[in-house]
């Protein structure tokens, strides 16, 4: 007799095939206890939370928490091939119609551990490691699941990033955070069931209604029931927009293209608007042109766009609130919002943050990366180049795409990821798009106002020293465009994408500003005696903090040993004159350490 099936209801031959992986995982957990993978750092305790946990949940079993081998290895089996093989089954059984969430969260972290050491094998490897776990799921949709008490699960996504908007690693299954617990940010561990997380919502969220305010050309619809503070529409128009104040909303107070952009960027999809009393929903969801994409957004939510199926953890539509948008929403990453599984903005009142980013960011990350200069000549092009009798002509013939081309220049530009070569072709391309349009003095200069202007609009960072930067770099570069456009010019056919840094090294984390609140005494390093053989690393680098780092990286670095080597006598000689550090001169006995370790021949 033919087994019937309904989603999430397993049958008697999945059961079956379900408890055969078990016992597998079982035993690789076992096995990797003593022959780990260091590609794969607590891969047992990945299988163990990952995989068993949720498989066992699966057959209603009790996982087994006894830890240590469960089985003996599969004698001449690698322990690889059969995370491999074990991949491939999960994912196998993943793609049955009965398939509970449980086995697709094990299918994502089974698949995440195979790619990695199929990527570490080569790149042969892993292209085909890929395609061949892609292929045993392609016939499922391409949707978010919200698992109840579990994280997201990502089903064929094929654009997921970063709040920079650099790609990350896709797999064919992924299973992300939403407890805000996870060590492996954004990606799911398994802590929520460590923490016990609930995915219940809380009943004193912000009640489900929405309001209509009816201004002299446009109509604003709110529903402060989803909305994410996202700052989106308060920061860019709070004309329209008033934080902390009633009504919220003043639907005459900015342009009406304005407004229409506010509800248009909007991530949670609590604004739309509307003319002559009709809602233009199709102009609010970007009438169908943006691809399925989910953004991992800095510190905040997951912002979903391109009309990604969400459902819950039996399958069915997750309930939306009245009137929002379908095409783009947030859900939370923090684990605390009120409205779950949709962002409430309680991640700024529980100061949740992702892993810091790095010690020395690009210009490209201090901007914000790619959806911020987006933003920047989206407005520019669309806000400022209309009104503008000058510039207008230049771009009168421009693609629809020209926005998001001069964005990828800058991202490149600014330290970011290759974008604009890859995709447009590099310099070459660039010069094309100026040769012979002849571009005068006074239409590069308004250019560079109207730019400007559109940087501030978009929120790219107020500090001297980035705006001194993309000041720089937007001068130097409109001059060279001139140059290029003229008929007479003969630029180099074959050069870079220039590579644009901070001026003079004059970064925002080497300046201690005068206004900066004061910072918490670090405890002073323990001074070595004078029988000890001194070294940087051991007992230089310690007596600098890092506020005397910051203050004299404009110069050379003092957790550098090298830098230090170099000019240990000018350091040696403003130690003694005690003009550095720059609060304070220092005691004469850390003054003679220094001084003994410069004598000593500054050994590392």
């Amino acid at each position: 007799m033919t087994q019937t099936s309904e989603p999430g209801v397993l049958t008697a031959d999945s059961k079956a095939a379900l408890r055969r992986v078990l016992a597998e995982a079982s035993a690789l957990a076992g096995d990797l206890t003593h022959f780990p993978f260091p590609q794969i750092p607590n891969g047992a305790a990945r299988i163990e939370a990952s995989v068993i946990r949720p498989l066992s949940s699966a057959l209603d079993t009790a996982p087994d928490q006894s830890g240590g081998p469960r089985a003996k290895p599969v004698a001449g089996t690698p322990p690889p091939s059969r995370l491999h093989a074990l991949a491939v089954a999960v994912t196998e059984l993943r793609a049955r119609p009965d398939t509970p969430p449980e086995v697709t969260e094990a299918a994502a972290t089974l698949q995440d551990m195979t790619l990695v050491l199929a990527e570490a094998a080569g790149p042969e490897h892993l292209k085909a490691c890929q395609e061949e776990l892609s292929a045993l799921q392609s016939s499922l949709p391409a949707d978010i699941q919200v698992m109840t008490n579990g994280p997201y699960l990502i089903t064929n996504a094929t654009d997921v990033t970063d709040y920079l908007g650099v790609p990350l690693e896709l797999r064919p299954q992924m299973a992300m955070c939403r407890c805000g617990e996870s060590g492996r940010k954004p990606f799911c561990d398994g802590s929520h069931a460590r923490v016990r997380f609930r995915g219940d919502k809380d009943p004193k969220r912000v009640p489900d209604r929405r309001d209509t305010y009816d201004g002299t050309a446009v109509t604003i619809y709110d529903n402060r029931g989803i909305c994410a503070h996202s700052g989106f529409c308060t920061d860019r128009v709070p004309g329209v927009y008033r934080a902390g104040r009633e009504p919220f909303v003043t639907p005459s107070g900015a342009r009406p293209d304005e407004i229409m952009r506010s509800a248009r960027v909007c991530p949670s999809g609590a604004l739309s608007f509307g003319v002559d009393g009709v809602e233009e929903r199709e102009q609010v969801d970007h009438r169908g042109t943006r691809p399925p994409s989910v953004e991992i957004s800095k510190d905040g939510p997951y912002r979903v766009t391109g009309s990604v199926p969400l459902t819950d953890g039996d399958g069915g539509p997750v309930t939306r609130n009245t009137g929002v948008s379908l095409e783009h929403y947030s859900l939370c990453r923090c684990g605390h919002s009120q409205n779950k599984p949709f962002c409430s903005g309680m991640h700024w009142y529980v100061n949740f943050a992702d892993p810091p980013p790095t010690e020395e960011p690009t210009l490209f990350e201090w901007a914000g990366g790619l959806p911020v200069l987006l933003r920047m000549t989206t407005i520019f092009y669309s806000k400022y180049v209309p009104m503008d009798d000058q510039v207008r002509p230049l771009f009168e013939s421009m693609h629809s795409d020209h926005p998001e081309r001069v964005a990828c220049w800058l991202a490149e530009v600014f330290g970011g990821p290759s974008y604009y070569t890859d995709r447009y072709g590099g310099y070459p391309r660039m010069l094309s798009q100026h040769a012979g349009k002849k571009i005068t003095e006074d239409q590069r200069s308004r250019w560079v106002q109207m730019m400007y202007q559109a940087g501030i609009d978009a929120g790219l960072p107020n500090d001297a020293e980035f705006k001194a930067a993309f000041a720089a770099y937007i001068e130097w570069g409109s001059r060279l465009a001139v140059e290029n456009s003229q008929e007479a010019s003969k630029p180099p056919p074959n050069m870079p994408v220039p590579k644009w840094d901070w001026v003079c090294d004059a970064t925002p984390w080497a300046r201690v500003s005068a206004l900066a609140p004061a910072e918490v005494e670090e405890a002073p390093a323990a001074l070595p005696g004078p029988e000890v053989d001194l070294g940087y690393e051991a007992h230089i680098k310690d007596l600098f903090r890092s506020r005397d780092r910051n203050s004299m990286r404009f110069i050379f670095d003092l957790w550098n040993y090298a830098d230090v080597q170099q000019h240990a006598p000018a350091i040696l000689h403003r130690l003694r004159e005690g003009t550095m550090p720059c609060d304070g001169p220092w005691p004469s006995e850390k003054v003679d350490v220094f001084e003994r370790w410069v004598d000593a021949g500054m050994r590392e």
